[in-house]
């Protein structure tokens, strides 16, 4: 048994061990050799640091990574750190292991990008009762927040219309570069006041949209046109990649404060989920906070999505101030 950086050439055992964990725990987290190697690639990552590989016998058992936002929310540094160990290898410290390895370098990467600033460290813990929740209790995490994974198919699907008075300079549109830094602003600004979340920068945006597995094809803004020559400005907007064939996931959903409660959201989700059956997906998922501020579980309960597993997310917080 031996411990390595995780390495482009990595990548394949990787990859073979995020599906063996899929399909143990029951996640649909299924991962090819190029999606992991863009995440090697991420703005703030150093894989020599921030990923870490268990080995037996040159198959990779086990694995960590950590990611460390870029910005900070309400003053506080946010890091997570995802992984997983292989069934038959479970229960024996090597989790805890990657975990004391991956604590201590979210220690020092704070402290070089963010000298003396809190900050908390989130852990996902798969469904409850998963041997990930006991690790996280065990290290001093509490649980911290529940999320739903939802999923349609186009027998259960209930398409929602745009609202009876949609008015003239509204339109709903595919997403483009051109919307890229608006819509990213209006991000910012959307999840604001959600849970767990962090700005993102230029660069964090440009990476996931600019991913293979982003769909933009099946991603939709809504545009207000200002007038007096000003750009139209984003007042929701519904973002899709696809890891898994025949399945689109919905990655984001936001809309901006001053226009919510008027059924844009549920517009454009519904644009697009008709849209990724017209094309021959066989179902569209997605993961909701329980605890939306925006009630978003019960936008998505009207369209026909239907919760298939419940996960929690643990969280330690750091103080040094």
């Amino acid at each position: 048994m031996h411990q390595d950086w995780i390495r482009h050439e990595h990548a394949k055992a990787w990859s073979a061990l995020t599906r063996e964990l899929a399909l143990c725990d029951d996640t649909e987290e299924f991962y090819d050799e190029e999606d992991l190697l863009e995440e090697l690639r991420e703005p703030g990552m150093e894989p020599e640091k921030d990923t870490l590989g268990l080995w037996e016998n040159g198959t990779m058992i086990g694995y960590g990574q950590l990611r460390l936002a870029l910005g900070l929310r309400d003053g506080r540094g946010r890091v997570t750190i995802g992984g997983g160990i292989s069934p038959a290898f479970r229960r024996r410290g090597y989790g805890s292991e990657l975990m004391q390895i991956l604590e201590e370098r979210a220690a020092q990467k704070m402290a070089e990008r963010y000298p003396r600033v809190d900050y908390t460290i989130d852990m996902w813990g798969n469904a409850p009762g998963h041997s990930a929740g006991a690790l996280a209790l065990a290290r001093g995490y509490e649980p911290a927040r529940y999320f739903e994974d939802m999923m349609v198919g186009s027998d259960g699907f209930t398409p929602v219309g745009g609202p009876a008075a949609v008015p003239a300079e509204l339109n709903l549109v595919s997403y483009s570069p051109e919307v890229a830094e608006p819509v990213r602003i209006l991000d910012n600004e959307a999840f604001a006041d959600h849970w767990g979340s962090a700005p993102k920068s230029r660069e964090e945006w440009a990476a996931m949209t600019g991913a293979r597995s982003f769909r933009s094809e099946f991603s939709r803004v809504l545009l207000e046109e200002q007038g007096n020559g000003e750009a139209p400005r984003p007042l929701c907007y519904v973002l899709s990649g696809q890891w898994v064939a025949n399945e689109l996931y919905i990655s984001r959903v936001g809309t901006a404060r001053s226009a919510r409660g008027r059924g844009y959201a549920a517009w454009a989700l519904s644009e697009v989920v008709a849209s990724a059956f017209a094309a021959g997906f066989a179902k569209v998922d997605l993961s909701v906070d329980a605890q939306s501020p925006t009630g978003a579980s019960g936008l998505y309960k009207r369209l026909g999505f239907d919760v298939v597993r419940e996960g929690i997310v643990f969280r330690k917080t750091c103080l040094l101030s």
